[in-house]
């Protein structure tokens, strides 16, 4: 008999976490499926983790693992997920955004024989100017990279036991899951919902996060960012001389009357700083990355298993 592992990362989730476990549990008592529910818990400062382990005492199938610290959206999830022991294992967000009742519909295209199965939000009620921003960004993304990527995707999503083992192999500090997915196969099944706002409580995503997802994605699947730089630099190089060398003909031929002034030379040097900064900040991006790949430190750090 098939046994399913459902991971939920939670921060400060204690208004939800209750109702997300037993919400999960009604889902798979009606599937009457063997499961386990893993919940990775980043080191939460409200009252997740005293009700976390309330529920464990009461249901076995409830695992949970708590960090020492909050090691953040990325390396979290990814974590939890290479815990997992079922053959084949559901990521959910623990706000509700990614709606229960995905995981009848994840688990009947997994049994179809489907072994990416990705959720798809094709609307949502969060912030309307944010949700365009993420289209946006997912079709920019597929433009400049070079691993086609599922645009709209959450993360939610079921993957077999063999996906999960390739992800094991992966040694990767900072992964960005919804690329390495789409890496592994193009054979990947779509689920569209309609995304809901979160619950309760208050979202841990702003737009240092949301930053920080994006950059990651362009990062790790599109060296297009460093070919700009070096084109750039070809083409303002050639207009930085095909400038100089106008003004220098001007001087020439209108000696005594062409007076250059201040004002072009200043404009010149804060316009060139400018660009550069921008460059310097892309390559930037790209050296922090290696750094952490050098440092080689693991996803996260346990502090507490409850029920392994």
């Amino acid at each position: 008999m098939s046994k399913i592992s459902i991971v939920t990362p939670t921060y400060n989730e204690g208004e939800n976490i209750e109702k997300l476990c037993a919400g999960i549990k009604l889902e798979m008592e009606k599937l009457n499926i063997d499961y386990e529910h893993i919940v990775i818990d980043n080191s939460s400062t409200d009252k997740t983790i005293e009700i976390l382990k309330e529920i464990c005492s009461k249901d076995k199938k409830v695992k949970v693992i708590i960090n020492t610290k909050n090691f953040g959206h990325i390396k979290s999830p990814f974590h939890g997920i290479l815990q997992s022991s079922g053959d084949a294992c559901i990521l959910m967000a623990s706000d509700f955004q990614d709606p229960l009742d995905l995981i009848p519909t994840y688990i009947k295209k997994w049994q179809s024989g489907s072994k990416i199965v990705l959720g798809k939000k094709i609307s949502s009620a969060e912030n309307t100017l944010i949700f365009s921003l993420r289209k946006f960004f997912y079709k920019f993304l597929n433009k400049i990279s070079e691993t086609k990527l599922t645009e709209n995707t959450t993360g939610s999503g079921i993957f077999d036991k063999s996906v999960i083992n390739q992800l094991k192999k992966i040694n990767d500090p900072y992964p960005y899951l919804r690329g390495l997915i789409n890496e592994l196969s193009e054979d990947i099944s779509i689920v569209e919902f309609n995304q809901p706002r979160r619950l309760l409580g208050k979202t841990k995503n702003n737009i240092f996060t949301l930053y920080d997802i994006g950059m990651l994605g362009i990062i790790k699947h599109s060296r297009a960012p460093l070919r700009l730089v070096t084109f750039l630099g070809f083409v303002l190089s050639f207009f930085s001389l095909l400038t100089a060398f106008i003004y220098f003909i001007y001087k020439l031929i209108f000696w005594n009357s062409f007076d250059v002034g201040v004002a072009p030379i200043v404009i010149g040097i804060f316009g060139f700083a400018s660009i550069q900064i921008l460059l310097l900040g892309i390559i930037g991006e790209y050296v922090g990355i290696l750094l952490i790949h050098l440092r080689n430190l693991p996803l996260v750090i346990e502090k507490e298993r409850i029920n392994f």
